[in-house]
This record gives C-alpha cells, structure tokens and sequence, in this order.
C-alpha cells in the first residue's frame, strides 16, 4: 500500500446570483472547486471492506486531526451534451486553523489559480492579469459542501446532509480505498448534484478521488496524487493571489 505521509489518527475522514456564479465557475475550473483520472475508472472489488460505521468513524477522527493537505491535482470534466471530457492539473493545497484556506493552482491547459478563505474566493487569470473576486458570505455553507467534502468534516455533519452507502472497495496507484456513495437529503444540493462518490484512503482516511454527477449525465472526477497530511505550509501559501498591477473586479 503506497504510504500517504504524516497523518495522525488513532484506530479508528450562492445573493443566489453570485453563489451560482461562482459555483459554475468552480464547477468549470476545478469542480466547480477540489486530481489523475482521465478515463472514469471502475471499482471492483478488491477484497471484503470494512463495516460502514467504522469507516465513517476513522474518517471522523481523521478529521478532528487534519490540519493541512498538500497534492497533485488533476480533474476530469465531463459535458454530456457536446461529448467533451477536458482534463486540468496542478496543486492543491488545504489548511484548517480558525478558518478553512484552499487554494488551487492550475498550471495546464491554462493558468489560474483559486483562493478560497474567510468566505471569499479570488481566482487569478495569467493571461490576462486579472483577478476576479466573489463575496460568498451567505452561501459559506454550500460552498463548503463542495470545497471540503471529506476534508476535515466530521461525519456526523455529512450524514445530516448526505445518505451514505458503501459501494465497494478499490485499489488506487497501491492505496487501498473504500468507495462511499453520497446522496443529497437536501434540495439545495441536489439541484447541482445527483450524487457523489468518494474513494477514501484507508490509510489516511480523506479522499484521493471523487466523482461529482450533473443531472443529464455531466460529472467531474478529481484525484489527488502525491498526497502530504499535516506538514507545515507557510502563510504566504495563501496570500491573494496576482501581481501588485493585476486588476481585480468584484464579480456579482
């Protein structure tokens, strides 16, 4: 089993206006926010995985000790209606102290990169020297359900929000992992998401992939490589993003 590094468990993981803007943005960019997966994958089972209940309570665990995540990023887009599948890569970084900070750089096919923190989000446009800034204050919530679902979220919470099965059990690049379906309880989430499927780490218990279905048969997959748990980042890590000269606008 190849070794994710550092984590710490013990035994036992939009106004409307300017939310759907900027999750449509998230959801053509990152997710619309959060991978190696340029093919959908299939999940066979690999061998007899554990219980639900004690997988959702590492997870939990997993998620009272999360403080900081650094990977690969590569995400696959997926368009039903004109039959597009479109890849990105990058980095992603994640850090949990008072507040949340994620900030996704993308370095191909197109540079940009996305800072979320404090309820608000930057995304930075290289080419043309632009940084586009969105309040997300009343729409924290949904926006959280995207950018850090399970990163850091107990899973009592999730199961508020989510129906959660146990679908299978597979083997990523030598990481075991444990394949959970989700299914919105709420219409809020529903309306942008049918379902989502999350292969967790068994060693570390977060994600390393995860599949995010549209209605009308569009998905994005994302999967994480190169995964680092709890190693210190500096603080400029998650400075505003773009050059002093960048001209920035605040998008409604």
């Amino acid at each position: 089993m190849k070794k994710i590094t550092d984590l710490k468990t013990s035994n036992c993981g939009y106004g409307k206006a300017v939310g759907r803007v900027f999750a449509a943005c998230l959801w053509g960019l990152l997710i619309a926010a959060l991978p190696y997966a340029s093919t959908v994958p299939a999940y066979p089972k690999q061998k007899i995985a554990p219980p639900l209940g004690e997988i959702l309570a590492r997870m939990n665990d997993s998620a009272k000790h999360l403080k900081t995540v650094s990977a690969n990023i590569e995400y696959t887009n997926f368009t039903q209606a004109v039959n597009d599948k479109s890849t990105e890569y990058g980095q992603f970084f994640y850090r949990k102290d008072k507040n949340v900070e994620i900030l996704l750089k993308f370095e191909k096919p197109d540079p940009k990169v996305i800072l979320y923190r404090k309820n608000k989000a930057e995304i930075y446009l290289p080419k043309s020297n632009l940084v586009q800034e969105y309040d997300l204050e009343k729409q924290s919530g949904l926006v959280d359900q995207f950018l850090l679902l399970g990163f850091g979220t107990e899973t009592g919470q999730l199961q508020k929000l989510y129906e959660i099965k146990l679908i299978g059990e597979e083997v990523l690049d030598g990481d075991t992992t444990a394949i959970l379906e989700l299914t919105p309880r709420k219409d809020s989430i529903s309306e942008q998401l049918t379902k989502v499927q999350l292969w967790v780490s068994e060693e570390s218990w977060i994600p390393i992939q995860q599949k995010f279905f549209k209605a009308g048969g569009d998905y994005l997959i994302t999967r994480y490589t190169a995964v680092k748990v709890n190693r210190n980042l500096p603080s400029s890590t998650f400075e505003s993003p773009g050059p002093s000269d960048a001209k920035r606008v605040k998008m409604s």
